[in-house]
């Protein structure tokens, strides 16, 4: 092996630097380019990465000799590991747009980048949108994170994504200006990588909420040994000051309509109609089976003005011991009702959802103008659901069940030995997993806990009880949750209803222990009187809006004592207080012109982040799990 080789291979970022590198190119000075390709072909895989580049230095002169054209590269400075084979590398993209339809962009990007061949995403982030940062006269930001799976090296890779906007019409009049779409490398593999044209890590991420909570959504604490950082994503984001306005979670519903946003002034539960088209269901069978459209559109306009926002519509009964009916037969009932609800003027603002868990069913919905799928088994009935879900791209709501409807009420099938939030929130992570490796974009799943499938009346309360804390299960933090009680059984066994039509009073109850829990949709029956509860359950429990509170006040709440009189005062000045806290039985109350109360939940200081939280003039200090 030539000594040069033999330099590179041991120390690649001191090669350049070195008397042995000009003693090893010595052969090479003033030979024509070719030999110093021939060369460069010849260099250890870890450092082949450059040869486009090179290429492109050395054209048209022979007198750029290998040794300049690495300097020219800084490699001294370019600690970079790529080996040129056909290893899969593991990437991390930023992801924004604000310009026209935002969401519409981003998901357009996606589906560009994974059209190239070279490029495939294996999990995406949530879609934040914030106000711009550097730049602040232009519209707010919609942005995300993927991760993707890649055979290109860095400079390839950057290569295409800049192909992509190119293509999407991305114009650059001012940097940092608005952009339609804006595509950025964050990481890629273990690799730290500077050249004139790209920086890996991305030099600004480290300071831009946008960027790390995307991010973190993807990589856990346990993971960031994999990437070249002192201290987790995690640690850098909670160092960041608090923003001016905190990060708005979407999660879009359909084209053109309001995004489920964890905005304040967006936060009322919508609700979500039932409508079966079925003989069978087990509290309105019948009621619009073979009826004619009269009444299905008399009925749909009616539950539009007492103020569903989303129509459910379904052709397959669900409840216990249900016989499944032919894919044929469940399009037969259900796509005349989809088309008839898009037909209604009243309705152009409605999401409409289909119910049912075969993929051929959900496509031809969507086809037909449906807007979400909501499958009640989260893609375990049908091997074809997951796949058709990414295909369309479209919302879904993801339940918990186990077996089918048939078989879900067995014994072994109630079983939740762990107990039923662990378990519950383990099996619906598994099955949102799932279905991001069959390309559904995270920021399109809803989770529905499955109230009454495949659990006992006992395990059904639990989880109202208990619902903010399967919210706040690892992996799901964050994303919407519908919940769906009306006229179920175990309502019926607790208040001795038999009839489900009659349970009005305890699915109003079972709803608004829901909506405290801080579900974002309930699936009912009876709208007109579901709205009044829903209406008060809002205005009883705000949904909740956690944003980040600064290190030094963080540290004041992991470490108070509930007789720190001093430490209670700092931390009121520390939020703008102008009296005193009184503490009064451990949790820190103040009344004045607001309320502001400290309440510490979870089980470790240690292992738990303090965030804040206002809402109707309540400000809460609460470890969020």
């Amino acid at each position: 092996m030539p000594t040069w080789i033999a330099t590179l291979r041991v120390n690649p970022a001191r090669f350049a630097a070195t008397r042995k590198t000009h003693q090893a190119l010595a052969p090479f000075h003033g030979r024509p380019q070719s030999h110093a390709f021939a060369a460069v072909q010849s260099l250890h895989p870890q450092c082949r990465a450059h040869v486009s580049a090179l290429e492109t230095t050395c054209l048209g002169s022979g007198k750029h000799h290998l040794h300049t054209a690495l300097q020219n590269f800084r490699m001294q400075r370019a600690h970079y590991h790529y080996e040129a084979t056909a290893k899969t590398h593991r990437a991390f993209i930023a992801l924004g747009s604000n310009i026209g339809n935002r969401v519409a962009m981003i998901e357009q990007a996606c589906k560009e980048m994974e059209s190239t061949g070279k490029i495939h995403i294996t999990r995406t982030s949530s879609l934040w949108e914030s106000k711009a940062m550097y730049v602040l006269d232009q519209d707010s930001f919609v942005n995300g994170a993927c991760e993707i799976a890649t055979p290109l090296s860095p400079i390839q890779l950057l290569n295409e994504l800049q192909k992509i906007e190119q293509k999407m019409g991305r114009v650059k009049l001012i940097d940092k200006g608005p952009r339609n779409v804006d595509l950025d490398i964050l990481l890629y593999d273990n690799v730290t990588y500077l050249d004139e044209r790209l920086e890996i890590p991305h030099k600004h991420m480290l300071e831009r909420e946008f960027v790390l909570r995307p991010l973190c959504e993807l990589i856990t604490e346990e993971k960031q040994q994999d990437f070249p950082f002192k201290l987790s994503l995690q640690s850098y984001l909670k160092t960041l000051p608090p923003p001016g306005e905190p990060l708005v979670r979407l999660t879009p519903l359909a084209p053109d309509l309001s995004p489920i946003s964890s905005a304040q002034i967006s936060l009322n539960t919508r609700i979500m109609a039932i409508l079966n088209t079925t003989p069978d269901s087990f509290s309105d069978g019948g009621q619009f089976y073979n009826r004619g459209n009269a009444l299905l559109e008399k009925t749909m306009r009616e539950r539009i003005e007492a103020g569903a926002t989303i129509i459910d519509i379904g052709g397959q009964s669900t409840r216990p011991g249900a016989i499944q009916v032919s894919v044929e037969e469940e399009l037969a009932r259900v796509l005349p009702a989809v088309k008839l609800m898009r037909s209604i003027p009243e309705a152009t603002d409605i999401t409409v959802s289909i119910d049912t868990y075969f993929g051929v069913v959900a496509e031809e919905a969507i086809k037909a103008g449906a807007h979400l799928i909501n499958d009640v088994s989260a893609g375990t009935m049908d091997d074809t659901m997951l796949p058709t879900m990414a295909k369309l791209g479209c919302t879904v709501c993801l339940m918990h069940m186990r077996g089918t409807p048939g078989t879900m009420n067995n014994t072994e099938m109630m079983s939740y030995p762990d107990g039923i939030v662990e378990t519950v929130g383990r099996e619906l992570l598994g099955r949102v997993r799932a279905a991001e490796m069959a390309g559904v974009r995270r920021w399109r799943i809803i989770l529905d806990p499955g109230i009454g499938f495949a659990k006992t009346h006992n395990h059904n309360l639990e989880l109202l009880r208990r619902q903010d804390e399967l919210m706040r299960y690892p992996g799901l933090e964050g994303m919407p949750w519908l919940v769906g009680t009306s006229r179920k059984a175990f309502i019926g066994q607790i208040t001795g209803v038999k009839d489900a039509y009659k349970r009005t009073w305890g699915t109003a109850v079972a709803i608004s222990a829901a909506i405290q829990g801080g579900v974002d949709i309930v699936r009912v029956h009876d709208v007109d009187q579901m709205a009044q509860v829903v209406k008060m359950a809002d205005a009883l429990w705000p949904k909740r809006r956690f944003v980040s509170l600064p290190v030094e006040i963080q540290d004041i709440i992991l470490n108070y004592s509930s007789a720190d009189t001093v430490l209670a005062a700092k931390l009121g000045c520390m939020l703008g207080l102008e009296s005193p806290f009184l503490w009064n039985d451990g949790p820190l109350k103040v009344t004045l012109e607001e309320r502001y109360v400290i309440r510490p939940s979870g089980s470790s200081a240690e292992s738990q982040v303090w965030f804040g939280e206002h809402t109707s003039g309540i400000f809460y200090l609460a470890r969020a799990g």
